[in-house]
């Protein structure tokens, strides 16, 4: 099993490129299924997540074909059919739902497998199921799957009870091609919603009003063959912005769109943190001396639950008594142990986190309990006297594109090893001494 071995205290420094957002490339690379013409998506990230429903779209019939760096996917969907969607791979990722409403949006008919992903909390598909009701789609759920079946798709008006990222956007598949318009009240307003809007709009989609309080789809009969681009990774940018922040580093942060990252970067400004913004870049700088906050995560344009295990990773290091409040997910503090172990003060009471900020952590062997916890662990590691290392580095690179590589590109001590290699381990220890 792989895992990162990191020598701590080298404050990054230098430039980082951002890839293509993994949450967007979920939901742009299904929504090809609703189109029977090649489609080209640029800015693809390479993570495990995205290997994982391209496999599952190759078994339903589309055809794959990746660049050699494996940034630009060409889909051709017209042979896909709507068989069931399942296997060992497919079930570990929480972006498989999205099959549901391309396959249900096309042929009327879907067999999807129910979604895994992080444990971070209960995240039911109750208001993905409610859409497609609505829609006119009789669903059922059993045997661990999800079967979705209409003799048409109707347009209808639907009230979301919560803001959910995923079922705004299945419902948006799946409306894409039913007859007369739907409206969706009370959408998620996260930006790669509105970037799955856009492909959808470039193949001849009709849809209006995303990032807005109400979303109106008027059904089209077909959608045809497209070349887009996906908007940069936010979280991946954010995660680097709070790693510069946290080892007193300087980093320009290349290829994001500073609108989507207001809410982190106004939290690093409050705490004493450098930021400067251009075009298409984040310059984030700091001499190490960093204030406390109070925050709480909230849906866009909210600060974002997928930035809370990096901020409190930052905030164990900053001066005070910070509060940290999670709005969105109830077991998204587990990861907190592995911090208490470095040094960090941190209590956990329900869904609020007391950071009491200390002088400095110490190096452990960790592991990381999900995606967005492996990288808050790496950022502690990073800051930290001696050598970490973090296990279960797989649920990392679910979300990050050559993470490490990209964190040994800015000067930072860090390597990716096999736990059962040895030698291996003890070479870098030698090195990091």
């Amino acid at each position: 099993m792989d895992q990162y071995m990191i020598k701590g205290g080298v404050p990054l420094r230098g430039e980082v490129t951002i890839s293509g957002a993994k949450n967007s490339a979920l939901g742009i690379l299904a929504a090809a299924a609703l189109c029977e013409e090649p489609v080209t998506i640029k800015n693809v990230p390479e993570i495990k997540d995205i290997e994982v429903l391209l496999r599952a779209m190759e078994e339903i019939g589309a055809r794959v074909d990746r660049s050699s760096d494996g940034h630009t996917v060409k889909i051709n969907a017209g042979r896909v059919s709507p068989l069931a969607v399942d296997n060992e791979y497919i079930r570990k990722i929480r972006g498989s739902y999205y099959l549901i409403g391309a396959l249900l949006g096309r042929f009327k008919k879907a067999q999807v497998v129910l979604p895994g992903g992080c444990d971070i909390g209960p995240r039911p598909i109750d208001q993905h199921i409610k859409g497609f009701m609505q829609l006119g789609a009789v669903v059922e759920t059993k045997h661990g799957m999800v079967m979705a079946e209409a003799e048409k798709l109707v347009g209808n008006h639907i009230y979301l009870d919560m803001a959910s990222v995923g079922a705004t956007i299945n419902i948006m598949l799946a409306a894409t091609l039913a007859e007369g318009q739907t409206i969706i009240e009370n959408p998620a307003k996260e930006p790669h919603v509105v970037d799955v809007a856009n492909f959808l709009n470039s193949m001849g989609a009709n849809i209006k009003g995303t990032g807005t309080d109400v979303i109106r789809i008027t059904g089209v009969e077909k959608l045809h063959g497209s070349t887009y681009s996906i908007i940069p990774d936010q979280i991946e940018a954010g995660t680097f912005m709070v790693a510069a922040a946290a080892t007193g580093g300087d980093v320009v942060i290349r290829n994001v769109i500073p609108k989507h990252l207001e809410a982190i970067t106004a939290k690093l400004i409050e705490i004493g943190v450098g930021v400067e913004e251009a075009d298409d870049a984040v310059r984030v700088f700091s001499n190490g001396r960093r204030g406390n906050t109070r925050l709480k995560t909230l849906p866009y344009p909210g600060f974002p639950t997928d930035m809370q295990p990096q901020m409190v990773a930052l905030l164990t290091l900053s001066e005070g008594t910070s509060v940290i409040t999670e709005g969105i997910f109830e077991n998204r503090f587990k990861y907190v142990d592995e911090l208490v172990r470095m040094g960090a003060s941190i209590r956990v009471e329900g869904n609020t986190a007391v950071i009491d900020g200390v002088q400095g952590l110490t190096g452990a062997t960790m592991s990381a309990s999900d995606l967005r916890a492996g990288a808050a662990l790496v950022i502690a590691g990073l800051t930290a006297e001696g050598v970490s290392i973090v296990e279960n580095v797989s649920y990392i690179e679910r979300g990050y594109e050559n993470f490490e590589k990209k964190l040994a590109g800015l000067g930072a001590v860090v390597k990716k090893v096999d736990s059962e290699d040895e030698r291996a381990m003890r070479k870098f220890r030698l090195k990091a001494v």
